[in-house]
């Protein structure tokens, strides 16, 4: 009973600790430069000609398209011909649909059509809009 007294009294007794926020931000560095537009379609061309497998090439897609730009009609290709590769159609078809999503315009999807249509003609690729109609 003494005990139980004596560990009240002293938690009691004893200073509120202070909350303090965790730190999440990081320091800039102005080590580290900007990426050009044609450094990152270097590597992402290159990037594409390696890929190997189904995941490499979707995982090469979801990071090319998780940046604000859109990606130069040589990634596109580039990224078709990977799609196709490893055999896998669908993917094929959905980089256009992410290329739809990406442009800021109908005119500048439909100039990557006009661009890539012989790609798509070669590799037998069509739109969505070509199989679906509704």
């Amino acid at each position: 009973m003494i005990r139980a007294q004596l560990a009240s009294t002293l938690l009691r007794a004893r200073p509120a600790a202070t909350r303090v926020a965790p730190v999440f931000a990081r320091a800039s560095s102005s080590a580290h430069g900007q990426e050009t537009f044609e450094s990152f379609t270097e590597r992402y061309v290159n990037f594409f000609k390696s890929a190997q497998d189904l995941f490499e090439v979707q995982r090469g897609l979801n990071n090319c398209f998780a940046h604000d730009l859109v990606p130069a009609p040589a990634v596109v290709e580039e990224a078709v011909r990977a799609a196709r590769r490893v055999n896998d159609y669908a993917t094929a078809v959905r980089v256009f649909e992410g290329i739809k999503e990406k442009v800021e315009n109908k005119q500048q999807y439909q100039a990557y059509l006009d661009e890539l249509k012989p790609l798509r003609e070669e590799l037998g690729i069509n739109l969505r809009e070509e199989l679906y109609t509704s």
